[in-house]
């Protein structure tokens, strides 16, 4: 079957091949070449990510560690650099707001300039203030997931939830949680722990649908207006629905292979 898709790195380009040559439901690819790429790609991108986390943990190991998973997961959002300026001086701000520490991170933005960093960083501390998380990141899947369920509750508000707080950074640092305990990420099968959808997610659950890989197209077309826990929870479970059948693969690297899948980004050519 014919893919609309303008490739722009080897996942998207052997995806394309791959819908090309047919040989799955309704003429569209072969579902388990699909999970084998997937797979493929969502492990090599996470061996990066693996080790952007450990770095930046291992140099602001005095920080408070859901600050630092907050900081980290702007830049992966593609909201900031990463840089361990960025996320000294954005964990500080998270801390207490210090206006010099926000002007300092607002200035890694990308495109979209640096009001969505100061925003998030404002709507952050607001937050953290008002939801009691552990001093420490817990070690189990099911200790995260209550952590998650505190921190979603007054994001599911119109009326609480912070601006420029949407599914991204609903989510995002929990995530990052995870990528700070690899063992603990590789043990993430069902949906224990909610990970983001919205943005190049959103499109790669779009072409997997279009493809009949899956079964339903993604609840959540945008990152921003309101934070839908249902639709959260729906893509999630599109998450495990792309992941069933294949063994040796989370669904941490189930997402990020949607990512490589979905991404618009020239510079994920060279990711990895």
């Amino acid at each position: 079957m014919k893919i609309a898709l303008s490739p722009i790195n080897r996942t998207q380009e052997e995806f394309k091949k791959l819908c090309d040559l047919g040989g799955g439901p309704k003429g569209g690819p072969a579902r388990v070449r699909v999970q084998e790429l997937l797979r493929a790609s969502g492990k090599s991108l996470n061996q990066v990510a693996y080790a952007e986390a450990a770095e930046h943990f291992s140099e602001l190991s005095d920080r408070n560690p859901w600050h630092l998973c907050f900081a980290i997961g702007l830049c992966w959002g593609h909201l900031a650099k990463l840089d361990l300026d960025f996320c000294d001086a954005a964990t500080r701000a998270l801390a207490t707001l210090n206006d010099a520490d926000i002007r300092v991170a607002s200035k890694f933005h990308y495109e979209r300039g640096p009001l969505p960093i100061e925003q998030s960083l404002r709507g952050g501390y607001l937050l953290f203030q008002s939801v009691k998380l552990p001093d420490a990141l817990p070690t189990t899947l099911s200790g995260i997931r209550k952590c998650q369920n505190d921190w979603m509750k007054p994001i599911a508000n119109k009326a609480t939830r912070p601006k420029y707080i949407g599914v991204w950074n609903a989510t995002a640092m929990f995530m990052t949680a995870l990528f700070a305990m690899p063992a603990l990420a590789e043990t993430l099968i069902t949906n224990d722990v909610l990970l983001p959808p919205g943005g190049p997610i959103s499109v790669g659950l779009s072409l997997l649908h279009q493809a009949h890989v899956i079964k339903h197209p993604p609840a959540i077309k945008l990152d921003e207006g309101e934070v839908e826990l249902g639709a959260i929870a729906e893509d999630n479970g599109s998450f495990v629905d792309v992941r069933a059948g294949l063994a040796d693969w989370s669904l941490i690297d189930v997402h990020s292979g949607l990512y490589m899948l979905g991404t618009r980004l020239p510079q994920s050519k060279e990711w990895f």
